[in-house]
């Protein structure tokens, strides 16, 4: 199968993503632990994931 590869926009460590990799999925880099999206598929983008704010059950 083949692999889409970027870097994480956090570290610049090598994040390499199935094929199937659809825009708007959630993945985690490998070396430091942060949730990216996807924003581009050819070539790869990855944009740091927004936070959810908490709403403490309101």
């Amino acid at each position: 199968m083949a692999m889409l590869t970027g870097l994480c926009p956090i570290c610049d460590g090598e994040i390499q993503l199935d094929s199937d990799t659809m825009l708007g999925e959630i993945v985690e880099c490998g070396d430091c632990g942060s949730e990216l999206e996807v924003t581009g598929l050819n070539p790869l983008q990855l944009e740091e994931a927004p936070q959810e704010e908490e709403d403490w059950g309101e």
